[in-house]
């Protein structure tokens, strides 16, 4: 990582509940940096709202924490809560289905997983917590680029270069298409996207403002979505994504 991109970080540490706000000079003494080099740090931080300056005289600057840090504490919390919320009522859909089963959400325009439960069988797919994708491959990472905001959805899409696809090439337009197709249905379906011979169904996750925040997605060999196994797995999936929309406060 740059090192001043470390420094920087460091100094956020100084601020505590009890020492809420900080000067420059107590900051650079702290640090043991020079007081012109803890300033710039302490205004790149400024700029980026992880800290705002209350005052500042000729001789000295005091600074707080910034609304940047509230922004990302409450994100780390709601997905803290959506997990926590999910882990159990995913356990019993892997322990109905024998089959993996994700918690996906969007991440710095990516999907990232960030819960997992196992199938129980002997050849498992390769996926991990943390794992990143781009939005456009595999049912979870579409389904949330379905539906995201028209504004940001095109945001995304005007990022891309065309054709994209790891398996098959596909354009805008089919793209788009795609999109559509899964928000009028309410899930998405992949086949053999991420990995060969796999299958992918997800739905949305709703919260307490009726917006989409994650995907739930499960995952496995083709072979076993098949007939009545396939519609079980479609009629569980569903049901328990609505039961964890229900107790993240999502109202129809």
């Amino acid at each position: 990582m740059n090192q001043s991109v470390v420094k920087a970080l460091k100094l956020l540490d100084f601020f505590t509940e009890d020492e809420p706000e900080l000067s420059l000079k107590e900051i650079a003494n702290r640090s043991n940096l020079p007081k012109p080099t803890a300033y710039r740090l302490l205004s790149a931080l400024e700029n980026q709202n992880f800290l705002y300056k209350i005052k500042e005289s000729n001789h000295d600057s005091r600074y707080r924490l910034g609304l940047k840090l509230l922004e990302l504490g409450q994100l780390v919390s709601d997905q803290l809560e959506l997990r926590e919320i999910a882990r159990p009522l995913m356990e019993e859909l892997a322990k109905e289905i024998n089959e993996a089963v994700h918690l996906v959400i969007i991440n710095n325009n990516q999907a990232t997983y960030i819960e997992k439960v196992e199938s129980s069988r002997a050849l498992r797919l390769y996926t991990r917590i943390g794992k990143t994708s781009p939005l456009y491959i595999g049912s979870g990472p579409k389904l949330l680029l379905a539906y995201l905001p028209r504004e940001r959805q095109e945001s995304i899409l005007s990022s891309l270069d065309f054709p994209i696809g790891n398996t098959k090439s596909i354009n805008r337009e089919q793209l788009l298409q795609e999109l559509e197709c899964i928000r009028a249905k309410g899930y998405s379906y992949s086949e053999g996207e991420q990995d060969a011979d796999t299958i992918g169904i997800s739905y949305p996750i709703y919260d307490h403002t009726n917006e989409v925040v994650a995907a739930l997605t499960v995952s496995g060999l083709a072979r076993y979505f098949e007939g009545d196994n396939k519609k079980i797995i479609i009629e569980n999936t569903a049901q328990v994504a609505k039961e964890i929309s229900n107790k993240m406060g999502y109202q129809v």
